[in-house]
């Protein structure tokens, strides 16, 4: 007797070639679906629409199909169970050997902008994860399929095994539909939840899957194992990077490379530089022009930069691309780059060059890893309003010098806590970063500066407890500070701010990085 194949898919991608395949090469026949039953017959082959098969009509707009025993019971039976073989007689089912499916497409539908709920809720499949979960249980004895990319290989285990399927390929396929469909929930749930509240807090569970880009060579260590994975029905962010050239990404490039274009997001309209090493910014500048900008930012601190990571707000262009091949640069990344800008970048083979057009679009909230959990919390991407700062010196500063301070606030947020900035010129003069006390980062970023502190703004991401930190910035010829005030002494602070001739604004917000 002829195999039966069950074909019922959201994602035709190859279907008429496979089926075609299974029918002339080894004399299967198929049961279908609506849309994939008609699909099949435009094209020349033999189906059986599950109707006609089940003797029930599809029913409630299409939201009842393959929900029948006759299906269900086909894709259960155990092959050497004599009960089993029974019921099958008994019922006129004949057991199904194939089962193909893929799911209607909910988080395609979810992310067009301006889709309803009901909208919504029409695209949550039943039959379907009903079938995949079914086959999945029953793999000792069937196959099922849920991603077109495994088509070929079910082919070749056909063609190679006399048109018998190893138990091995069976069980990983029946992996494959299982993360298929809790994926899905997983999409649906998240959704509704996000429906009922947009407050993390009141969320009672929250899960996160994701596919595979690759493998990685390893991890922060070369002891450390590591992969790469993408969220969501398709790839974005660093999985939808176009790679213009270079080595393939290690875990700390794309590590690096986060935390680089969180940066530069801070800016836009004027060209700006990101230059960074181990997730903190040792050099960021804005300029007239993208290769000022970089050069600014190389020169802020050239010893670090070395072997760094660059992020820009703009396409690279040949003048900032010939900046590039003077020294050793691990990655680059930018929303585009011009021809003549590639043609020179060439030149340095192994220096890793991205192109990520949306460099805006990133996560809205941050998971950390603990023992035996995880912690959420929303991205840090509070609006900055110089309007709402408050002015605490009787010493105010100009809308230029508001804008220095701005800039330098902006940077130090994407700091590791103790985390403090001195700039001057939109540009980066010392960075202190994750010191064990506030008076040690403020030492690093201006001994880090040197003279160069002169007339410069400091920027901190918590509050100073004591006013020593004050008093230290103002020896250093600092004549401004941002910080978000909030300490017991901040009158203290402010008290030696005004004696020292100084401006300080408090913010009003903490911007900690752990």
């Amino acid at each position: 007797m002829a195999r039966l194949a069950l074909l019922s898919v959201s994602n035709k991608t190859g279907l008429v070639e496979f089926a075609r395949s299974l029918q002339e090469e080894f004399n299967f026949e198929f049961i279908s679906s609506g849309g994939t039953a008609k699909v099949l017959q435009n094209a020349g082959l033999t189906v059986t629409k599950v109707a006609d098969y089940t003797g029930s009509p599809e029913i409630l707009g299409g939201r009842v199909k393959t929900l029948h025993p006759r299906i269900h019971g086909g894709i259960l039976a155990r092959r050497d169970n004599s009960q089993d073989i029974m019921d099958l007689q008994n019922n006129h089912i004949r057991p199904i050997d194939l089962v193909v499916v893929n799911l209607y497409p909910f988080t395609e539908t979810i992310a067009q902008e301006g889709v309803t709920l009901p909208e919504a809720i029409e695209q949550i499949d039943i039959g379907g994860p009903a079938m995949l979960r079914a086959s999945a249980k029953n793999f000792t004895y069937l196959t099922v399929l849920c991603d077109p990319l495994q088509y070929t290989e079910y082919l070749q285990q056909l063609r190679q095994n006399n048109g018998e399927v190893s138990l091995q390929f069976r069980q990983q396929a029946a992996l494959k539909g299982f993360l298929h469909t809790s994926e899905y929930d997983q999409a649906i749930s998240s959704y509704l939840s996000n429906q009922v509240s947009q407050n993390q807090d009141s969320k009672q569970q929250f899960s996160i899957s994701g596919t595979q880009v690759q493998s990685l060579r390893y991890g922060e260590n070369p002891h450390q194992n590591a992969a790469w994975y993408y969220t969501g029905a398709t790839r974005s962010g660093w999985a939808a990077a176009t790679k213009l050239q270079g080595k393939e990404l290690s875990y700390n490039n794309l590590v690096d490379l986060e935390a680089a274009r969180r940066i530069i997001t801070e800016f836009s309209g004027t060209p700006a530089a990101v230059i960074l090493k181990h997730t903190n910014p040792c050099g960021v500048a804005l300029g007239n022009t993208l290769v000022e900008a970089y050069q600014k930012a190389f020169n802020a601190d050239s010893i670090s930069a070395f072997g760094g990571i660059v992020a820009l707000n703009q396409p690279i262009d040949a003048a900032t691309a010939t900046e590039f091949t003077k020294t050793f640069l691990e990655c680059v990344v930018a929303p585009g780059c011009e021809d003549d800008a590639q043609e020179i970048i060439a030149a340095k083979s192994k220096l890793r060059v991205l192109i990520l057009p949306d460099l805006q679009n990133g996560a809205k909230e941050t998971i950390k890893v603990i023992a035996g959990g995880f912690l959420v919390q929303a991205a840090d991407d509070i609006l900055t309003e110089t309007n709402k700062w408050q002015i605490v010196t009787e010493k105010k500063p100009n809308q230029k010098e508001i804008q220095e301070l701005l800039f330098a606030w902006k940077i130090c947020k994407h700091v590791k806590s103790n985390a403090i900035v001195v700039s001057r010129d939109r540009t980066t003069l010392g960075v202190g970063a994750g010191q064990m006390n506030r008076v040690g980062s403020v030492k690093i970023a201006l001994e880090q500066a040197g003279e160069k502190a002169t007339g410069g703004f400091l920027a901190s991401d918590g509050f100073f407890p004591f006013d020593d930190s004050v008093r230290t910035a103002a020896a250093a010829g600092i004549r401004g500070i941002i910080q978000p005030g909030g300490s017991l002494r901040d009158q203290d602070s402010i008290q030696a701010a005004n004696e020292l001739g100084l401006t300080m604004v408090f913010t009003g917000n903490r911007h900690f990085l752990h």
